[in-house]
């Protein structure tokens, strides 16, 4: 079947391809929607014009509006303090001299220590201190009980937020420390690949279920050999730091194995074992139900296909430039890695033409299990049929949008994307 043949079916007179073998499923007509297809969401449009994004305004337009959101909601917080202190002295001026504005006096140093500095929270308190003191000074310089009651509580309560805001700040420090080490973990175990390799455009984009949160499960890796570009996309069952010594384990074994393996089975028989390695070492339930879904690929220089050997995997996507989508089915479905014990067979790598301008594009279940408010599963096939992008990295932005956008931004699961791109 030709790249391009939505049908299968060429001239009589036509010969047939290397890759009529392959299983590709045809999504998209090529040229794009008919008349009659329905208006796509706007979070994934056809190539245009992208106007710049002016510096601090975040990488998508969701993004850049929740960061403006969050800013104004801060703002607004910073100003509770003044208008408690404001509103205890006017509510002690528009009432009688029985009243007391003590409570609005003792909130404001509480509502302004996690969210000042200490000095902040320190002059919050002088102030409410003082504003006590006078509204009772304008009845008479002389103390009677109750205002030395109201002012030595509000003296106490900024104390208090002093004390409070101590500790707060300190924990934001360590919560900033902690951030810059799992940031740093992250780069060492998941490092983000060149923009090129071997010659082919390369994007990868991390995007966790769970807010701060940096690294997980999801894996991709490539690398360049003398065989060709390689790559790995993998998702390790569970989570936590078995999770993470496992994705090291394998990218390490991948690097490794792409220089030195002649072929991509080889490749992918060299993770097994060193899953399986991994594997004894664990305790519990990881030892005997750990394993993990994988794709790896391989673009040989200058032949224009790309090998693929799935392991369990979603499917990766075949992205042509005329907008047809395609999913690359593997003939021979496998386990995936570290399931060995249940049956072995030899792996097989499908072979698929790789044409100029294409865009091959790989996911986790991250992608095609996130699901909208009615359960329906997100469809990346159908979500990207007839769109076009001017480069891989504009693809996994706008795609990582859209899931974000169809599960109501309430993702489950981690999604790890990588794109390649043949100039």
């Amino acid at each position: 079947m030709r790249p391009g043949d939505l049908t299968g079916e060429g001239p009589p007179d036509e010969p047939a391809t290397p890759y009529d073998d392959y299983r590709v499923v045809p999504y998209a007509r090529a040229g794009g929607r008919l008349p009659a297809d329905p208006v796509p969401d706007p979070g994934l449009g056809d190539e245009a014009p992208v106007p710049p994004v002016p510096p601090g305004a975040g990488g998508s337009g969701g993004s850049g509006d929740a960061e403006r959101r969050i800013s104004s909601v801060r703002a607004l917080l910073q100003m509770v303090p003044v208008l408690l202190a404001v509103g205890g002295i006017v509510y002690d001026l528009c009432t009688p001299r029985d009243f007391t504005a003590i409570p609005f006096f003792t909130a404001a140093p509480l509502v302004a220590a996690p969210l000042y500095s200490f000095v902040g929270t320190v002059v919050t308190g002088a102030a409410a201190f003082v504003a006590a003191y006078a509204v009772h000074a304008r009845f008479g310089l002389s103390p009677d009980a109750d205002m030395v009651t109201e002012v030595v509580t509000v003296a106490t309560v900024a104390a208090m937020a002093a004390v409070i805001n101590r500790g707060v700040r300190r924990g934001d420090q360590r919560l900033a420390s902690a951030r810059e080490i799992a940031e740093a973990a992250q780069r060492a175990v998941l490092p983000e690949p060149a923009g090129q390799i071997g010659g082919y455009d390369i994007a990868a984009r991390y995007e966790a279920a769970q807010a701060d949160a940096f690294i997980g499960g999801d894996l991709y890796a490539v690398q360049d050999s003398p065989r060709g570009v390689r790559l790995v996309v993998g998702d390790v069952r569970g989570k936590g730091m078995g999770a993470v010594a496992a994705v090291a384990v394998i990218i390490g074994a991948f690097r490794e194995a792409a220089e030195q393996e002649a072929t991509l089975e080889a490749v992918a028989q060299r993770l097994e074992r060193a899953l399986a390695r991994e594997g004894t070492r664990r305790d519990g339930l990881d030892a005997f139900e750990g394993f993990t879904t994988a794709v790896l690929a391989e673009f040989p220089h200058g032949d224009g296909v790309v090998r693929i050997l799935n392991r369990g995997h979603p499917p990766p996507l075949l992205l042509h430039p005329d907008g047809t989508v395609r999913t690359l089915l593997a003939r021979e479905p496998a386990l995936p890695l570290g399931m060995g014990e249940l049956g072995t067979w030899p792996d097989h790598a499908d072979e698929a033409g790789f044409p100029s301008g294409a865009t091959l594009l790989l996911h986790t279940d991250g992608v095609s299990e996130a699901r909208d408010a009615y359960g329906r599963f997100y469809d990346p096939e159908e979500r990207l049929a007839g769109r076009r992008f001017r480069d891989p990295e504009a693809l996994l932005a706008a795609l990582a949008e859209d899931v974000r956008r169809h599960s109501g931004g309430g993702m489950t699961d981690d999604m790890a994307l990588l794109a390649v791109r043949r100039p």
